[in-house]
Parts: structure tokens; sequence; C-alpha cells
């Protein structure tokens, strides 16, 4: 009820309404009669006016005079009993149709007399004036004894400004009608507490009290709500704490007035006590008093109320707004509560609420700490959907998810979008467009967005510091990434990570002082080790031999209880304590429930650098007695293979089959492998016999003992070794029968290449795409087409897919062997296999047009090769000029050389050389003799093989005269022949049976020249001997 009693008086409704008096009817009043101020009758019942002099407003219904005037009456008994404890009957309520009609005679001015409207408008006209020119005594003198004390309310409500309130309301007590009251005391608080004079306020409710009026809970209220407004909260809570001690309730509106300016000033704590004693006092909440408990318990980090309220809230029938919903999710998501979070979540959007941009941040940042990330994108996709504006925390979220799933591009997309946004300030974003370029491998971009950020005047963080000195260390800067470090080191004490890469850098690049300088100022520092800066600092000690260091890092470890129990430091501990016999050692060791394979290999590498063979051997001995020790050995001897230690794993395998120990095969393989990068034979042999003593070799020691002889060149070993296996069955892999194959083919030992393929299509041996095609080339060079052919066919029917490599081999094949249309069946089938067809398939397949006379067919394939964007090579080149000329197109000979020099091919001594060839080989020697003039003409030098081309096809023609001429030709061009040409005029001189020209043209030319050649000595004496005379 007295909250009904606040909603009326804090309105400020008006208590009667008067009817109005029609303009052309003046009413007089008289000394002796005087109307009833408070009567809603249509006049004097005794004499009454007639109906046209005095005609009735209509009302929205004939009921409507009646209910205001019992609620006139309603009002006049309430406010001559009023009171702190005044019963307040239940409102008597309008129709909507009663209420739109109230309203609207409101507007029109109809609610109050002429008199009461002329008051407010007179007392109003004083805001326009200065302050003290008018006196209200004479301002109002006309409305003596016409204003009601309830009309003087009336005037005193619809006042605006202060000081117009504080002058009527003086003016006011002055009046014999005036009487204090609570009523008129609220509404001078209410317009004081509007414009903020909060001292004339409490003036007011200090004279209040004086009189004696006894303030109720809507004064109070008013007075609260006043504080609240203008944020004077202490002043506000001691007010509030005078009303409790006065036993008044405050109504709902006024806690949450109260509530809502706490929070506004985010005295979280003072907005949760007030809203306990809200809760003592029985105060029934809205759902706005819910909306903002929620939030400032949710603030506050109260997981456990905020989410009692907000359950609270919904039991009673409330509607959560989006706003209560973010922040209940967003104290789940810090509170690691990520199952709450997401119930939340789905409750908020099943109810069609649309989730702020801070509700799906809070989201976004739940998926990406549980790795969620198919639900962060459908998120994110949802926003789009609908709209939601992704500010800049989302982005940088998004641009971290990106990263996670390797989606770098998509990554910088967003980062650059958000940059044309002009959204892009928060260092967070910069720092994770960093790291996703840092993942990504490119550490320049990284660098790169770190000095975009420097460049904006954007201070540098200490997180920004530490993935700048990630960027260096991966870059293997030591100096940017020691500033990097410095500058992290003045933001507090540096981070174990931090400290960790700095160790990794300095070990990597082999600073062994500077790395143990590092560490010893670390411990200077104090620095707070993790277990894997631990590992980096024990790995570096190791690698030194510093025994003592390592020892006094151990203890340490085994003395911290953060790292003591782990698996790594248990094992170092047991097998490094010192004061231990070795029936100890053993025995501790053995309690160690899994041993850590890094600190074993760790511990190895320590004693084998201290030249300790004795420890080592124990530790052997005891690692091997374990479960996991085989397995943690061969792993430590692969490190060592992997680190480049070479020597250190030579020594464990050799202590470990001198005692009798097993090695696993991949090891052994291993170790065999870096013996034939090095080309250390023996040592290979001598492992390999070793672990054949032991253990039955497999594919891997096979292999890598093949690829050994391969590389130290001993074939005919390699060759052998591959029969002894696929004897046994045993397959040494794709890989290596490629390499050996290959091998075998480059020096010439096709008979074997050939064996190798019959036994891998015999025994149906495993092959990839690159192992078919090394054996289709083998038996290419091997003049077996035949057997190529085969080998192809198994190919297709193994599934095998063939490469661009493949096909060109097979055109090749067919090619050679005049079957031209197979070779175009392959080009067809690399057409349709969708491969990237390049220029060596081109030229191939052009080349073998041209060999087969199909010109037409070569040119245009050459032509769609160039349609098609590949630009021809010199090879491209020389092999067409070739066979054009070769098929006598004197024309497409001399554009294609103009098209070598347009597209940046100079024309040199080859192409020509070419061209000569094949115009001498077609018979066309004339064009072959232009040609050697031409380049004559263009300065282009010439060889000794331009002239013997044409020499050679005269002497086999047996025009020798021709062959003198051009013999004599290459002499005045400056060339001097060599014995080549010499030995082919000579000859040709014999096969056309002209001996004597033969001598002569000798006796004449060469015989001063060719005292040391053998060879063309050999041919003069067939001459002599022809004519029946010696030399």
């Amino acid at each position: 009820m007295k909250s009904e009693l606040l909603t009326c008086t804090t309105q400020l409704r008006p208590w009667i309404v008067i009817p109005k008096i029609p303009s052309r009817i003046s009413i007089r009043s008289s000394a002796g009669v005087r109307p009833d101020p408070w009567s809603l009758s249509d006049g004097n019942p005794e004499r009454p006016k007639p109906r046209y002099e005095r005609p009735k407003h209509p009302l929205s219904d004939d009921d409507a005079r009646r209910i205001i005037k019992k609620k006139a009456q309603y009002l006049s008994t309430l406010r001559r009993n009023q009171g702190s404890h005044a019963m307040t009957p239940k409102w008597i309520k309008r129709t909507p149709d009663q209420m739109v009609q109230y309203l609207e005679d409101d507007r029109n001015g109809q609610m109050y007399g002429k008199h009461v409207v002329a008051a407010i408008k007179t007392v109003r006209a004083l805001s326009q004036r200065r302050e003290g020119c008018d006196d209200m005594r004479l301002v109002m003198g006309s409305f003596v004894a016409k204003l009601t004390f309830r009309d003087m309310c009336v005037v005193l409500k619809e006042q605006r400004g202060w000081r117009q309130v504080r002058d009527f309301f003086s003016w006011m007590k002055l009046q014999l009608s005036y009487r204090p009251s609570v009523v008129v005391y609220t509404l001078v608080l209410r317009l004081y507490g509007q414009v903020g004079k909060i001292k004339l306020a409490e003036e007011t409710f200090l004279e209040m009290l004086q009189l004696g009026c006894e303030p109720d809970a809507v004064a109070c209220g008013t007075m609260l709500c006043t504080y609240a407004r203008w944020a004077r909260h202490n002043a506000m809570l001691t007010f509030y704490k005078a009303v409790q001690e006065r036993r008044i309730t405050l109504s709902t509106s006024v806690f949450n007035f109260m509530l809502s300016s706490l929070q506004k000033k985010s005295l979280h704590e003072k907005v949760i006590h007030l809203w306990l004693e809200m809760m003592e006092d029985g105060v029934p909440p809205t759902e706005f008093t819910y909306t903002l408990v929620v939030s400032s318990y949710a603030k506050q980090g109260f997981n456990q109320e905020a989410l009692k309220a907000f359950r609270e809230m919904k039991s009673l029938g409330f509607v959560p707004e989006e706003v209560t919903y973010s922040s209940v999710i967003g104290l789940s998501v810090k509170a690691g509560d990520w199952d709450q979070a997401v119930r939340l979540y789905q409750d908020m959007t099943s109810q069609g609420i649309v989730p702020s941009n801070y509700t799906c941040a809070s989201m976004l940042s739940l998926y990406y700490k549980t790795e969620n990330y198919p639900k962060a994108l459908s998120l994110f996709t949802d926003m789009e959907r609908n709209k939601i504006p992704a500010d800049e925390v989302i982005r940088g979220l998004i641009i971290r998810i990106y990263g996670k799933l390797g989606l770098f591009h998509d990554a910088q997309t967003i980062f650059e979008e958000t940059e044309r946004l002009n959204i892009l300030s928060d260092e967070k974003t910069y720092l994770a467009m960093s790291q996703v370029h840092l993942n990504s491998g490119n550490v320049a971009k990284a660098l790169d967005v770190i000095e975009m950020m420097k460049n904006r005047d954007i201070p540098l963080s200490r997180f920004a510091y530490i993935v700048m000195l990630q960027c260096y260390a991966r870059k293997q800067n030591v100096d940017c990434a020691e500033d990097a470090f410095r500058a992290l080191s003045k933001t507090g004490r540096p981070d174990a990570s931090s400290c960790n890469d700095m160790l990794n850098l300095y070990t990597r690049l082999n600073l062994g002082e500077t790395a143990k300088d590092f560490i010893k100022q670390m411990m200077a520092d104090q620095v707070h080790f993790n277990i894997e800066l631990y590992k980096t600092a024990m790995r570096m000690y190791c690698k030194e031999g510093m025994v003592a260091e390592a020892q006094e890092l151990v203890e340490k470890m085994g003395r911290e209880a953060l790292v003591k129990d782990n698996r790594f430091v248990q094992t170092l501990v047991e097998a490094m304590h010192i004061k231990r016999t070795k029936q100890d050692k053993h025995e501790a060791i053995m309690y160690v429930s899994r041993l850590d394979v890094n600190a074993l290999g760790m511990l190895l590498n320590l004693r084998l650098t201290e030249g300790n063979l004795n420890e080592t051997r124990t530790i052997l001995n005891l690692m091997f007695k374990t479960d996991l020790g085989s397995s943690a050995v061969n792993r430590v001897i692969s490190s060592f293979v992997r680190e480049g230690n070479i020597s250190k794993a030579e020594i464990l395998a050799d202590l470990i089959i001198k005692l009798g120990l097993r090695i696993e095969e991949e090891t052994i393989a291993t170790l065999i492998a870096v013996y034939g990068r090095q080309h250390k034979l023996k040592e290979a042999k001598q492992l390999y016999l070793a672990a054949g003593e032991s253990l039955s070799l497999g594919k891997s020691v096979i292999s890598s003992m093949i690829d050994a002889y391969v590389r130290c060149g001993w074939l005919e070993a390699a060759y052998g070794l591959f029969m002894e296996s696929a004897e046994k069955e045993i397959e040494p892999g794709a890989v290596t029968i490629s390499i050996l194959v290959n091998a075998l083919t480059n020096r010439g030992k096709h008979r074997e290449a050939k064996d190798i393929s019959q036994i891998c299509l015999e025994k149906n041996m495993e092959l990839d795409t690159v192992g078919y095609n090394t054996l289709i080339k083998a038996m290419l060079e091997a003049g077996k087409p035949e057997c190529a052919a085969e080998v192809y066919e198994r190919m297709r029917h193994s599934d095998v897919p063939c490469s661009i490599q493949t096909y060109n081999t097979m055109i090749s094949v067919y090619g050679r062997g005049l079957q031209l249309d197979k070779a175009i069946e392959i080009f067809s089938n690399a057409r349709r296999s969708g491969l990237y067809l390049d220029e060596k398939i081109y030229t191939n397949m052009t080349m073998h047009y041209g060999k087969a006379g199909k010109m037409s067919e070569a040119l245009a394939l050459f032509s769609e090769m160039q349609k098609k964007g590949i630009k021809p090579g010199m090879a491209s080149y020389n092999m067409m000029v070739k066979i054009c000329a070769t098929s006598k197109l004197h024309g497409e000979v001399d554009e294609l050389l103009q098209a070598m020099e347009r597209n940046g091919h100079s024309v040199d001594s080859s192409t020509y050389l070419s061209v000569v060839q094949a115009y001498a080989e077609s018979s066309q020697y004339a064009e072959a003799e232009k040609t050697i003039t031409l380049i004559q003409e263009k300065g282009i030098p010439l060889s000794h093989s331009h002239f013997n081309s044409l020499l050679s096809v005269f002497a086999k023609a047996g025009m020798m005269d021709e062959a003198e001429r051009i013999y004599c030709k290459m002499s005045d061009a400056g060339i001097s022949p060599d014995s080549s040409c010499k030995r082919t005029i000579l000859k040709g001189y014999m096969n056309c049976g002209e001996a004597k020209k033969g001598i002569l043209f000798y006796e004449k030319v060469l015989r001063s020249s060719v005292e040391d050649d053998r060879f063309v000595t050999s041919v003069v004496q067939d001459l002599y001997k022809a004519i029946g005379k010696e030399q």
C-alpha cells in the first residue's frame, strides 16, 4: 500500500479535477456565500442554471463524474490524516478509456480552474527575470484568498525552476489557507532534488521535522533518491540508517534507485550489502533489482551468489535480460565452470535473446581455452548472420583461433580488416597476429607487426617483450634477443619460459661459455625455474661435461617441491646420487616406475663427455635391466645421431655390443646410414656383421647397408646384397631399389639394372611412383623398350599413380621404338590425368612428331604449349629449329630464330650448329654453307663442329672436291682443323676409291701436322697400302 502511495506521489498526479468554467460566464463570490472548492457539483443546487448557460463538458462515460468525486473526497480525507503509518485504501482504478480521456483533459488545461492556471503561468514567468528584481508578495497579490491550499500545492507542483519553488513556497507559508503537511514538503524536496540543490533539500527536510510533520516513506524515499541521483553515497547511506531507525519501510523503486546509483560508481560491495538489507526488510525485488544485484555479484567474482540470485530471478518468473546472462556467463568462464557457461548460453539463445558482443567474446574465450575451435567458428558465423558487430577483442580471439587451426591467411585477413575499420588499438591484437606469424614460421612478418605497433606509439608491455624475444630466438639473432631480454628484465623478474628461450638459443649456437654465465645469472636473480628450464640447463651441463654443476643442479631440483616428483628429476636424482654404491644405485633406479629417456640421454652424454666409460657401462647395465631400458638406450643413440654426436653414438653402440646387449634394428640402420654418408664403409660393414651375429637383420638394416655401398661406389657389393636379400624374401624398399637401379644405370651396368627390375616384377615387390619411374628409365637406357613397357603396364595394374615423369619417359620409350601411335596415346593419357604438363613433355612429344615427319602436328603442339603460358627454353627452340631445318622448312627456321631473340634467348653458336647439322644431314648443302656464312657475318665464333658436319656429309657422298673446299674454307676462317676433320676427309678419299688424290692431299696439306696423331697416321697408311706403297 505504501508503495502505491509512493508511486502516486512520485508521479505527482493532481488530487482534484476542477471542471472548466465557460469564459462567457463570470463567477462572483459574495462575502456571505462561498462555494466549496472541493465540490464537483454542477453548481448551486438551490439555484440551478439553465443547461444552455452552463453546459456540461462531455466525459468518457456517465459514471466518470461519480468516480472523480469519490477520488476528491478520498484525497481530502487522506491528507488531513497523513502520517507515517497512514493506511492507504486500494486505489480506485479507471478503465483504459477513462484514463485516456483523463490525460487528454490534463493536456487541454481542464483539470484546474482558470485562476490556478493563471497562477502557474505567473510564477513560471518569473524564471525569465533577473533574481531579486521581483517580490513574490507583489506578484501574487491578486491571487490572495483565491487559491486554496490544494490550489497552491498544484501551483507548486507545476513549477520547473528551483528559485520559483523557493519563493512561492515562502509566499505560500504566509497564506491563511496554508497548513504544514508532509505532502507539500515532499513536493519541494522532489523539485530541489531534480536540480541538485541538496543543501536546500536538507534544510527543507529539517524544517519539516521542526514543524512536527512526521516524514513518511514517500518523503524519505524522495530524499534518498536525491542523494542517489547526485552520487552523494555517504550521505545517502547515513540517511538510510536514520530511516531504518524510524522503522520506515521503503519501496522497491527507492531501493532500485539507490542500488543503480551505487553500481554506476562500481561500489559493488555496498550494492550487495544494501541488497541483503532489502531482503531482510522483506521488500519485494523487481526484474531491474535482480539485474543490478547479479551484475554486482559478477563484478566482485562471487560466482555462487550470482548464480543463486539468477536462479531466484528465474523462479519468480522474471525473464533475465541479455546483460544479466552476459554477467553470469562471463563469471562462469572466468571461474572455469565451462559446462555451466555453455548451459547458460544455450538457455539464453533458446529464449530468442540475441547475445551481445561481450557475451560472444566470453564464449569465444571459453571455446579457445577448451580448444573447441569448430564451436568458435560456428559462433563467429552466427554473429555475422545476426549482424552482431565484432569488436577488437572478438577479432583478436578469432585471429588466435585461426592461428591454432593453421588458417594463417584467414587470420591475416581478419587483422587487415580490423585495421581498415580503424578499431585496431589494443596491444593484444597486434601480439596475437605476431604469434600467428611466429607459429607459421614467418618470423619476419611477426617482427613487422611488432614494429608496426612501435611506429603507432603503442607502449610495449611485458608480454610484448616476451613475444619479441621468441621471434629473435627463432631467428637466432643473439644481439636482438639479448636486447629484448634486457627490456623484459626491466619490467620485473624474467619468466622461466623466456629464460628457456635464451638458453636454448645459446645452446643451439654452441655458445657454451655464454650459456654457463647465463645460468649463473639466473641463479643469482632467483629466477623461478620450471621443469623445461631445468631440462635445458641440465642438457647444456651434460653437453659440456660439467659434472659438478650438473650434480649441484640435480640436488637443487630434488629439493624443490614443484618439480621433485617429476619423472625426469627422479631419474636423475637416483642415478647421480654420489654417496651410493653401484648396488645402491641399481636398487634405487629400479624403484623409479618409469625411466625418463631424456634424463638418461643427458646422463649418458655427461659420462661420455667426461670420458668415464666405467660409469657409462654401469648405467647401461642398469638401464637394460629395466623394462624400458633397451628402448631408452636406442633412443639415446638416435638422438646423438640427430644432434651430430656421431662419436658418442659409436662409443655407445660399441659398448652395447661388447656387453652382449641388444641394439634395436632401427638404431643399427641409423648408424650404418651415418657411416655411409661419411664414406666410412669399413665401420659400416663391421657394425653390419656384428649386428648380424646377434639378431636377424631386417629390411631397415639391409636398406641402409645397400645405400652405404652405393654412396661409397661399391655397386657390385650393393647388387650382391640385394640379390641375397631377395632370395631371403626381404624387400629393401622402394627408395633403396630406386637408388640402386639409378646408380647402376648411371654407371652403365644395364644388365644388373635389368636383373633387379625383373626380380622386382617377379616377386611383386611393392614400389612407389619414383621406383617404377626409375625402372622404366633404366630399361630405356639399357635399350630394352619392351621391358620398359612391361614395367609401365605393371605400374598401371598396381594402381600406382603415374607422374608427369612417367608419361614423359614412356613417350621416349615408344618414340625411340618408332611407335608414334603409342607415344601419342601416352601423351593423351597425360592430358586426361589432370597433371600439369610442363615444357619437357611438350618438347619430347614435339621432337618425336618431327622425327616421324609430322611437322604440322609438331608445330601445332609447339604453338599449344605457348598458348598455355609455357615459355619455350633454349632446348625447346634448338629442337624445333633442328627438326624444321631437317624438314626443309626454311621459313619456320628463320621465324624461330627471330622468336628466340624476341623472347630474350640469344641465338648462340650451339643453336646454329643444330641448324647446320640438320641441313647437312638432310642433304641441304647450300643451306648449311649459307648458315655458316651467316654465322661469320654475325660475328658468332665458329668451331670445328660447324665445318665438320658439312665436311662429313660431303665425304660420305663422295663429293671430295666440295670436301676439300670446305676444309680450306675452315682454314681461311682461322680455325685450325682438328684430327677429326683430317680423319674424316682422308677416310672420304679412301672410301670413294681415290687413294692417290687422298695421298696427294695429305702430302700437300696435312703432312706437317699429323706426326703426333696416331689415328690420322693409321688412315694414311691405309691409303698407301691401297696403291701398293708404304709410307
